[in-house]
Protein backbone atom coordinates (compact mmCIF):
# COMPACT_ATOMS: atom_id res chain seq x y z
CA UNK A 1 0.00 0.00 0.00
CA UNK A 2 1.36 3.28 -1.25
CA UNK A 3 2.57 5.85 1.79
CA UNK A 4 0.20 8.67 0.75
CA UNK A 5 -2.71 9.23 -1.36
CA UNK A 6 -1.65 11.03 -3.49
CA UNK A 7 2.34 12.61 -4.99
CA UNK A 8 0.66 16.08 -4.68
CA UNK A 9 -2.30 17.71 -3.22
CA UNK A 10 -3.14 21.69 -4.41
CA UNK A 11 -5.35 23.51 -2.32
CA UNK A 12 -6.84 26.05 -4.37
CA UNK A 13 -8.17 25.81 -8.17
CA UNK A 14 -7.22 29.26 -9.12
CA UNK A 15 -4.72 30.05 -11.73
CA UNK A 16 -1.68 28.98 -9.76
CA UNK A 17 -3.34 26.46 -7.93
CA UNK A 18 -5.19 24.44 -11.13
CA UNK A 19 -1.75 25.14 -13.40
CA UNK A 20 0.41 23.69 -10.34
CA UNK A 21 -1.99 20.62 -10.35
CA UNK A 22 -2.18 20.10 -14.21
CA UNK A 23 1.39 20.53 -14.40
CA UNK A 24 2.19 18.42 -11.70
CA UNK A 25 -0.03 15.52 -13.25
CA UNK A 26 2.26 16.29 -16.74
CA UNK A 27 5.33 15.36 -14.68
CA UNK A 28 4.36 12.18 -13.72
CA UNK A 29 2.82 12.80 -10.63
CA UNK A 30 -0.23 11.62 -9.22
CA UNK A 31 -2.49 15.28 -8.08
CA UNK A 32 -5.20 15.71 -6.99
CA UNK A 33 -6.44 19.39 -6.51
CA UNK A 34 -8.68 20.55 -3.29
CA UNK A 35 -11.10 23.43 -4.19
CA UNK A 36 -14.40 25.10 -1.67
CA UNK A 37 -16.38 26.50 -4.83
CA UNK A 38 -18.72 24.78 -7.38
CA UNK A 39 -16.78 25.73 -10.48
CA UNK A 40 -12.90 26.06 -11.09
CA UNK A 41 -10.64 29.08 -12.09
CA UNK A 42 -10.27 30.84 -8.23
CA UNK A 43 -11.32 34.39 -8.16
CA UNK A 44 -9.81 35.22 -11.44
CA UNK A 45 -11.95 33.37 -13.72
CA UNK A 46 -15.26 33.24 -11.63
CA UNK A 47 -15.86 36.72 -9.97
CA UNK A 48 -12.87 38.81 -10.90
CA UNK A 49 -10.42 38.95 -14.24
CA UNK A 50 -12.68 36.96 -16.89
CA UNK A 51 -15.92 39.04 -15.95
CA UNK A 52 -14.66 42.00 -15.37
CA UNK A 53 -12.77 42.16 -18.77
CA UNK A 54 -16.51 41.14 -20.43
CA UNK A 55 -17.90 43.96 -18.77
CA UNK A 56 -15.23 46.15 -19.94
CA UNK A 57 -14.95 44.99 -23.72
CA UNK A 58 -19.15 45.51 -23.94
CA UNK A 59 -19.33 48.92 -22.39
CA UNK A 60 -16.38 49.88 -24.41
CA UNK A 61 -19.04 48.92 -27.44
CA UNK A 62 -21.66 50.66 -25.77
CA UNK A 63 -19.41 53.92 -24.86
CA UNK A 64 -17.92 54.40 -28.70
CA UNK A 65 -21.49 54.26 -29.76
CA UNK A 66 -23.32 56.77 -27.14
CA UNK A 67 -20.45 59.21 -26.62
CA UNK A 68 -19.98 60.13 -30.66
CA UNK A 69 -16.26 58.04 -31.17
CA UNK A 70 -18.57 55.69 -34.08
CA UNK A 71 -20.38 58.91 -35.33
CA UNK A 72 -17.02 60.31 -36.06
CA UNK A 73 -15.81 57.62 -38.27
CA UNK A 74 -19.71 57.26 -40.14
CA UNK A 75 -20.96 54.76 -38.11
CA UNK A 76 -24.50 56.36 -36.88
CA UNK A 77 -25.95 54.48 -34.44
CA UNK A 78 -28.26 54.39 -31.60
CA UNK A 79 -27.72 52.52 -28.80
CA UNK A 80 -29.40 51.14 -26.32
CA UNK A 81 -28.56 49.46 -23.34
CA UNK A 82 -29.43 45.68 -22.79
CA UNK A 83 -28.02 45.15 -19.58
CA UNK A 84 -29.69 41.79 -19.05
CA UNK A 85 -27.55 40.69 -22.01
CA UNK A 86 -24.53 42.56 -21.24
CA UNK A 87 -24.67 40.16 -17.91
CA UNK A 88 -25.35 36.90 -19.75
CA UNK A 89 -22.50 36.97 -22.05
CA UNK A 90 -20.18 37.23 -19.07
CA UNK A 91 -21.44 34.38 -17.26
CA UNK A 92 -21.57 32.59 -20.82
CA UNK A 93 -17.74 33.43 -20.70
CA UNK A 94 -17.23 32.33 -17.27
CA UNK A 95 -19.01 28.89 -17.87
CA UNK A 96 -17.05 28.57 -20.56
CA UNK A 97 -13.27 29.01 -19.48
CA UNK A 98 -14.31 27.02 -15.78
CA UNK A 99 -15.93 24.38 -17.47
CA UNK A 100 -12.43 24.26 -19.52
CA UNK A 101 -10.33 24.00 -16.33
CA UNK A 102 -12.37 20.82 -15.60
CA UNK A 103 -12.35 19.10 -18.91
CA UNK A 104 -7.98 20.10 -18.38
CA UNK A 105 -8.46 18.38 -15.10
CA UNK A 106 -9.94 15.42 -16.30
CA UNK A 107 -7.79 14.96 -19.63
CA UNK A 108 -4.72 15.29 -17.21
CA UNK A 109 -6.27 12.91 -14.58
CA UNK A 110 -5.87 15.21 -11.98
CA UNK A 111 -8.92 14.61 -8.93
CA UNK A 112 -10.85 16.91 -7.73
CA UNK A 113 -11.52 16.74 -4.36
CA UNK A 114 -14.81 19.34 -3.68
CA UNK A 115 -14.56 20.86 0.28
CA UNK A 116 -12.98 23.03 2.11
CA UNK A 117 -9.72 21.73 3.11
CA UNK A 118 -7.74 22.21 6.71
CA UNK A 119 -4.12 21.03 7.73
CA UNK A 120 -3.98 17.78 9.94
CA UNK A 121 -0.79 17.35 9.44
CA UNK A 122 2.30 18.24 7.20
CA UNK A 123 0.86 15.61 4.83
CA UNK A 124 -2.96 15.35 5.76
CA UNK A 125 -5.54 17.36 4.47
CA UNK A 126 -9.31 17.65 5.75
CA UNK A 127 -11.51 18.24 2.79
CA UNK A 128 -15.19 18.31 3.57
CA UNK A 129 -15.68 15.08 5.35
CA UNK A 130 -12.79 13.81 3.45
CA UNK A 131 -9.20 13.04 4.44
CA UNK A 132 -6.42 13.56 1.76
CA UNK A 133 -2.91 12.34 2.32
CA UNK A 134 -0.03 13.33 0.33
CA UNK A 135 3.56 13.85 0.31
CA UNK A 136 3.89 17.13 -1.05
CA UNK A 137 1.14 20.12 -0.61
CA UNK A 138 0.91 23.24 -2.72
CA UNK A 139 -0.72 25.74 -0.81
CA UNK A 140 -2.31 28.26 -3.95
CA UNK A 141 -5.20 29.77 -1.83
CA UNK A 142 -5.29 32.80 -3.16
CA UNK A 143 -6.78 36.34 -1.88
CA UNK A 144 -10.21 38.01 -0.99
CA UNK A 145 -11.85 41.56 -0.68
CA UNK A 146 -10.12 43.69 2.00
CA UNK A 147 -13.02 44.98 4.52
CA UNK A 148 -12.93 48.65 4.92
CA UNK A 149 -13.83 49.56 8.80
CA UNK A 150 -16.42 51.54 9.01
CA UNK A 151 -18.06 50.55 5.90
CA UNK A 152 -20.33 47.09 5.69
CA UNK A 153 -21.10 45.31 2.00
CA UNK A 154 -23.87 43.82 1.39
CA UNK A 155 -23.81 42.99 -1.95
CA UNK A 156 -27.31 41.01 -1.79
CA UNK A 157 -28.58 44.50 -1.46
CA UNK A 158 -26.34 46.27 -4.25
CA UNK A 159 -25.83 49.74 -2.45
CA UNK A 160 -22.71 48.90 -0.94
CA UNK A 161 -20.66 46.32 -2.92
CA UNK A 162 -17.52 44.66 -3.44
CA UNK A 163 -15.90 43.54 -6.70
CA UNK A 164 -18.42 40.59 -6.87
CA UNK A 165 -20.86 42.69 -6.23
CA UNK A 166 -20.02 45.05 -8.69
CA UNK A 167 -20.08 42.74 -11.24
CA UNK A 168 -23.69 41.70 -10.75
CA UNK A 169 -25.80 45.39 -10.64
CA UNK A 170 -28.92 45.01 -11.65
CA UNK A 171 -29.47 48.39 -13.29
CA UNK A 172 -27.38 51.55 -13.60
CA UNK A 173 -26.58 53.35 -10.73
CA UNK A 174 -27.56 57.35 -10.66
CA UNK A 175 -23.86 58.15 -8.68
CA UNK A 176 -21.87 55.24 -7.81
CA UNK A 177 -18.89 55.67 -5.09
CA UNK A 178 -15.59 54.03 -6.06
CA UNK A 179 -13.09 53.52 -2.77
CA UNK A 180 -9.77 53.40 -4.27
CA UNK A 181 -8.23 53.96 -6.86
CA UNK A 182 -6.43 51.03 -8.05
CA UNK A 183 -6.81 48.62 -10.48
CA UNK A 184 -10.07 47.16 -9.77
CA UNK A 185 -12.03 50.12 -8.53
CA UNK A 186 -10.70 51.76 -11.93
CA UNK A 187 -11.94 48.77 -14.06
CA UNK A 188 -15.57 48.78 -12.74
CA UNK A 189 -15.20 52.25 -12.06
CA UNK A 190 -14.76 52.57 -15.43
CA UNK A 191 -17.87 50.02 -16.51
CA UNK A 192 -20.39 51.92 -14.89
CA UNK A 193 -19.30 55.11 -15.94
CA UNK A 194 -19.50 54.24 -19.91
CA UNK A 195 -23.18 52.46 -18.89
CA UNK A 196 -24.59 55.96 -17.87
CA UNK A 197 -23.76 56.08 -13.85
CA UNK A 198 -21.86 59.68 -12.47
CA UNK A 199 -18.96 58.15 -10.55
CA UNK A 200 -16.47 59.60 -8.20
CA UNK A 201 -13.47 57.84 -6.97
CA UNK A 202 -12.14 58.63 -3.57
CA UNK A 203 -8.63 57.70 -3.30
CA UNK A 204 -6.25 58.12 0.00
CA UNK A 205 -3.18 58.80 -1.72
CA UNK A 206 -2.40 62.19 -4.05
CA UNK A 207 -2.25 59.97 -6.97
CA UNK A 208 -4.18 57.08 -8.61
CA UNK A 209 -2.75 53.89 -9.47
CA UNK A 210 0.28 53.10 -6.92
CA UNK A 211 3.17 51.32 -7.72
CA UNK A 212 3.13 52.51 -11.16
CA UNK A 213 5.47 54.68 -13.03
CA UNK A 214 4.79 58.50 -11.48
CA UNK A 215 4.39 59.87 -15.16
CA UNK A 216 1.79 57.18 -16.02
CA UNK A 217 0.11 57.96 -12.41
CA UNK A 218 -0.19 61.98 -12.98
CA UNK A 219 -1.59 61.13 -16.71
CA UNK A 220 -3.89 59.00 -15.59
CA UNK A 221 -5.81 61.68 -13.51
CA UNK A 222 -6.05 63.56 -16.26
CA UNK A 223 -7.56 60.36 -18.77
CA UNK A 224 -10.58 59.89 -16.03
CA UNK A 225 -10.99 63.73 -15.77
CA UNK A 226 -11.55 63.99 -19.25
CA UNK A 227 -14.14 61.16 -19.58
CA UNK A 228 -15.81 62.35 -17.28
CA UNK A 229 -14.79 61.00 -13.32
CA UNK A 230 -14.69 62.61 -10.61
CA UNK A 231 -11.60 62.55 -8.57
CA UNK A 232 -11.57 63.19 -4.75
CA UNK A 233 -7.80 62.72 -3.91
CA UNK A 234 -6.14 62.50 -0.69
CA UNK A 235 -9.23 61.70 1.10
CA UNK A 236 -10.27 59.20 3.43
CA UNK A 237 -13.80 57.75 4.24
CA UNK A 238 -14.44 57.05 7.72
CA UNK A 239 -17.87 56.07 7.82
CA UNK A 240 -20.93 54.60 5.84
CA UNK A 241 -24.40 54.69 6.72
CA UNK A 242 -27.31 52.92 4.35
CA UNK A 243 -30.69 54.52 4.73
CA UNK A 244 -33.39 53.17 2.17
CA UNK A 245 -31.55 52.70 -1.07
CA UNK A 246 -29.02 55.36 -0.49
CA UNK A 247 -25.77 55.48 0.89
CA UNK A 248 -23.76 58.58 2.57
CA UNK A 249 -20.42 58.28 3.07
CA UNK A 250 -18.38 60.56 6.11
CA UNK A 251 -14.56 61.78 4.28
CA UNK A 252 -12.09 63.83 5.15
CA UNK A 253 -8.38 64.71 3.86
CA UNK A 254 -5.98 61.99 4.58
CA UNK A 255 -3.73 64.31 6.31
CA UNK A 256 -6.79 65.29 9.14
CA UNK A 257 -9.31 68.08 8.59
CA UNK A 258 -13.07 69.22 8.52
CA UNK A 259 -15.10 65.93 7.42
CA UNK A 260 -17.79 66.03 4.63
CA UNK A 261 -20.65 63.74 3.54
CA UNK A 262 -21.04 62.68 -0.08
CA UNK A 263 -24.18 60.28 -1.20
CA UNK A 264 -24.72 57.84 -3.46
CA UNK A 265 -26.73 55.18 -5.14
CA UNK A 266 -24.18 52.17 -4.86
CA UNK A 267 -20.51 52.30 -3.29
CA UNK A 268 -18.03 50.23 -4.34
CA UNK A 269 -15.37 49.32 -1.76
CA UNK A 270 -12.01 48.30 -3.85
CA UNK A 271 -8.83 49.04 -0.91
CA UNK A 272 -6.97 46.14 -2.14
CA UNK A 273 -7.17 42.55 -1.40
CA UNK A 274 -6.03 39.82 1.54
CA UNK A 275 -4.59 36.15 1.35
CA UNK A 276 -6.44 33.84 1.86
CA UNK A 277 -4.70 31.69 4.70
CA UNK A 278 -7.64 32.07 7.58
CA UNK A 279 -9.25 28.42 7.99
CA UNK A 280 -6.60 26.39 6.64
CA UNK A 281 -5.02 25.06 9.78
CA UNK A 282 -1.65 26.54 9.49
CA UNK A 283 -1.37 26.40 13.44
CA UNK A 284 -1.73 22.52 13.04
CA UNK A 285 2.16 22.25 10.88
CA UNK A 286 3.55 25.28 12.47
CA UNK A 287 3.20 27.92 9.62
CA UNK A 288 2.92 31.51 10.62
CA UNK A 289 2.01 34.31 8.51
CA UNK A 290 4.06 37.66 8.16
CA UNK A 291 1.90 41.31 8.86
CA UNK A 292 0.51 41.02 5.78
CA UNK A 293 -1.25 37.46 6.32
CA UNK A 294 1.21 35.94 3.77
CA UNK A 295 3.28 32.42 4.07
CA UNK A 296 6.79 33.26 3.57
CA UNK A 297 8.69 31.43 0.96
CA UNK A 298 11.95 30.40 -0.26
CA UNK A 299 13.20 30.98 -4.13
CA UNK A 300 11.71 27.70 -4.80
CA UNK A 301 8.54 28.47 -2.92
CA UNK A 302 9.13 26.21 -0.54
CA UNK A 303 7.68 27.20 3.31
CA UNK A 304 9.80 26.47 6.38
CA UNK A 305 7.90 23.08 6.81
CA UNK A 306 9.38 20.33 4.79
CA UNK A 307 6.71 19.15 1.86
CA UNK A 308 4.77 22.20 2.36
CA UNK A 309 4.85 24.92 -0.33
CA UNK A 310 3.52 27.74 -1.18
CA UNK A 311 2.67 29.79 -4.42
CA UNK A 312 0.23 32.79 -5.61
CA UNK A 313 -1.60 34.89 -3.28
CA UNK A 314 -0.51 33.83 -0.52
CA UNK A 315 2.86 34.72 -0.88
CA UNK A 316 4.96 38.02 -1.05
CA UNK A 317 5.00 39.69 -4.49
CA UNK A 318 1.61 41.46 -6.22
CA UNK A 319 -1.49 39.55 -6.44
CA UNK A 320 -1.82 38.76 -9.97
CA UNK A 321 -3.05 35.90 -12.04
CA UNK A 322 -0.27 35.75 -14.27
CA UNK A 323 2.44 35.53 -11.43
CA UNK A 324 0.53 32.78 -10.02
CA UNK A 325 0.39 30.86 -12.82
CA UNK A 326 4.06 31.08 -13.84
CA UNK A 327 4.78 30.12 -9.62
CA UNK A 328 2.43 27.37 -9.97
CA UNK A 329 4.30 25.55 -13.22
CA UNK A 330 7.65 26.97 -10.97
CA UNK A 331 6.65 25.26 -8.01
CA UNK A 332 5.30 22.08 -9.37
CA UNK A 333 8.48 21.52 -11.50
CA UNK A 334 10.46 22.02 -8.26
CA UNK A 335 8.34 19.46 -6.30
CA UNK A 336 9.16 16.91 -9.52
CA UNK A 337 12.95 17.40 -8.93
CA UNK A 338 13.04 20.11 -11.64
CA UNK A 339 14.34 23.24 -11.78
CA UNK A 340 11.61 26.06 -11.75
CA UNK A 341 12.37 29.59 -12.18
CA UNK A 342 10.20 32.16 -11.98
CA UNK A 343 11.93 36.14 -12.70
CA UNK A 344 9.73 37.87 -10.53
CA UNK A 345 11.70 41.65 -11.13
CA UNK A 346 9.71 41.24 -14.55
CA UNK A 347 5.95 40.78 -13.70
CA UNK A 348 4.00 42.87 -15.92
CA UNK A 349 0.88 44.56 -14.80
CA UNK A 350 -1.93 45.81 -16.47
CA UNK A 351 -4.92 48.18 -15.58
CA UNK A 352 -7.76 47.38 -18.47
CA UNK A 353 -9.72 50.59 -18.84
CA UNK A 354 -9.66 52.61 -21.86
CA UNK A 355 -6.62 53.43 -22.52
CA UNK A 356 -4.95 50.75 -21.11
CA UNK A 357 -2.48 51.19 -18.39
CA UNK A 358 0.63 48.96 -18.39
CA UNK A 359 4.22 48.74 -17.01
CA UNK A 360 7.17 46.43 -16.70
CA UNK A 361 10.31 46.70 -14.35
CA UNK A 362 11.29 49.76 -12.33
CA UNK A 363 9.79 53.41 -12.69
CA UNK A 364 11.55 56.37 -13.07
CA UNK A 365 11.83 57.13 -9.28
CA UNK A 366 12.92 53.06 -8.86
CA UNK A 367 15.62 53.48 -10.98
CA UNK A 368 17.09 56.55 -9.67
CA UNK A 369 16.94 54.85 -6.23
CA UNK A 370 18.54 52.04 -8.04
CA UNK A 371 21.67 54.11 -8.81
CA UNK A 372 22.19 55.65 -5.86
CA UNK A 373 20.10 58.83 -6.68
CA UNK A 374 21.84 59.98 -9.41
CA UNK A 375 19.62 61.05 -12.31
CA UNK A 376 22.29 61.17 -14.73
CA UNK A 377 22.96 57.69 -14.49
CA UNK A 378 19.67 56.74 -16.35
CA UNK A 379 18.44 58.00 -19.59
CA UNK A 380 14.64 58.16 -20.55
CA UNK A 381 12.57 58.46 -23.92
CA UNK A 382 9.00 59.29 -23.91
CA UNK A 383 6.87 59.23 -26.94
CA UNK A 384 3.59 60.48 -27.41
CA UNK A 385 0.24 57.74 -28.85
CA UNK A 386 -0.78 60.93 -30.75
CA UNK A 387 2.40 60.82 -32.92
CA UNK A 388 1.65 56.83 -33.82
CA UNK A 389 0.24 56.60 -36.73
CA UNK A 390 -2.00 53.50 -36.10
CA UNK A 391 -3.61 55.42 -32.44
CA UNK A 392 -4.06 58.32 -34.88
CA UNK A 393 -6.12 56.42 -37.50
CA UNK A 394 -7.97 54.90 -35.41
CA UNK A 395 -9.13 57.50 -32.88
CA UNK A 396 -7.03 56.75 -29.75
CA UNK A 397 -4.29 59.93 -29.16
CA UNK A 398 -3.96 59.44 -25.40
CA UNK A 399 -0.92 58.10 -23.91
CA UNK A 400 2.62 57.57 -24.30
CA UNK A 401 5.45 54.83 -24.05
CA UNK A 402 8.23 55.57 -21.78
CA UNK A 403 12.00 53.43 -21.88
CA UNK A 404 13.80 54.04 -18.96
CA UNK A 405 17.75 52.37 -19.38
CA UNK A 406 21.08 52.69 -17.22
CA UNK A 407 23.06 55.33 -18.99
CA UNK A 408 26.67 53.30 -18.52
CA UNK A 409 25.25 50.02 -20.38
CA UNK A 410 21.78 51.38 -21.95
CA UNK A 411 20.40 48.37 -20.46
CA UNK A 412 16.63 48.52 -19.97
CA UNK A 413 15.20 49.01 -16.54
CA UNK A 414 11.96 49.77 -17.01
CA UNK A 415 8.64 50.41 -19.75
CA UNK A 416 5.81 52.07 -19.20
CA UNK A 417 2.80 52.87 -21.62
CA UNK A 418 -0.79 53.73 -22.10
CA UNK A 419 -2.40 52.79 -25.13
CA UNK A 420 -5.77 51.48 -26.05
CA UNK A 421 -3.94 47.58 -26.58
CA UNK A 422 -1.12 48.71 -23.77
CA UNK A 423 -1.29 45.21 -21.93
CA UNK A 424 -0.28 43.57 -25.42
CA UNK A 425 2.47 45.95 -26.06
CA UNK A 426 4.21 45.40 -22.48
CA UNK A 427 5.05 42.08 -23.45
CA UNK A 428 7.50 43.07 -25.96
CA UNK A 429 9.59 44.75 -23.41
CA UNK A 430 9.18 42.03 -20.99
CA UNK A 431 10.33 39.23 -23.01
CA UNK A 432 13.17 42.23 -24.22
CA UNK A 433 14.26 43.04 -20.66
CA UNK A 434 14.08 39.02 -20.02
CA UNK A 435 17.16 38.53 -22.27
CA UNK A 436 18.76 41.77 -21.09
CA UNK A 437 17.97 44.26 -23.59
CA UNK A 438 19.46 47.67 -24.52
CA UNK A 439 17.36 50.13 -25.92
CA UNK A 440 19.66 50.29 -28.65
CA UNK A 441 18.29 46.53 -29.13
CA UNK A 442 14.46 47.55 -29.01
CA UNK A 443 15.42 50.91 -31.40
CA UNK A 444 17.02 49.22 -34.08
CA UNK A 445 14.13 46.10 -34.11
CA UNK A 446 12.21 45.79 -36.98
CA UNK A 447 8.37 47.16 -35.95
CA UNK A 448 5.52 46.23 -38.40
CA UNK A 449 3.96 49.67 -39.90
CA UNK A 450 1.45 51.07 -38.84
CA UNK A 451 1.22 49.25 -35.37
CA UNK A 452 1.19 50.98 -32.25
CA UNK A 453 4.02 48.94 -30.98
CA UNK A 454 5.99 51.21 -33.10
CA UNK A 455 5.37 53.58 -30.00
CA UNK A 456 7.83 51.46 -27.65
CA UNK A 457 10.84 51.45 -30.72
CA UNK A 458 10.29 55.61 -31.10
CA UNK A 459 10.33 55.57 -27.18
CA UNK A 460 13.85 53.65 -27.27
CA UNK A 461 15.15 56.03 -30.10
CA UNK A 462 14.54 58.86 -27.85
CA UNK A 463 16.91 56.86 -25.00
CA UNK A 464 19.53 56.95 -27.50
CA UNK A 465 18.64 60.92 -28.67
CA UNK A 466 17.52 59.79 -32.05
CA UNK A 467 13.57 60.35 -31.74
CA UNK A 468 12.42 60.45 -35.29
CA UNK A 469 8.89 61.31 -35.45
CA UNK A 470 8.59 63.98 -32.36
Amino acid sequence: MAEYDYDVLVIGAGPGGYVAAIRAAQLGLKTACAESRETLGGTCLNVGCIPSKAMLHASEFFDAASNGTMAEMGIEVSPKLNLDAMHAQRRDAVKGLTGGIEFLFKKNKVDWKKGHATFQDAHTVKVGDETVTAKDIIIATGSSVTPLPGVEVDNDKQIVVDSTGALELKSVPKKMVVIGGGVIGLELGSVWRRLGAEVIVVEYLDKLLPGMDDDVRKEAAKIFKKQGMELRLSTKVTGCTVKGKKATLTLEPSAGGDGETLEADCVLVSIGRKPNTDGLGLDAIGIETNKRGQIEVDHDFRTKVDGVWAIGDVVPGPMLAHKAEDEGIACAENVAGQTGIVNHDLIPGVVYTWPEFAGVGLTEAEAIEKMGGDKKAIKVGKFPMMANSRAKTNHEPDGFVKVIAEAESDRVLGVWAIASVAGTMIQQATQAMEFGATSEDIAYTCHAHPTHSEAIKEAAMGVQGKPIHI
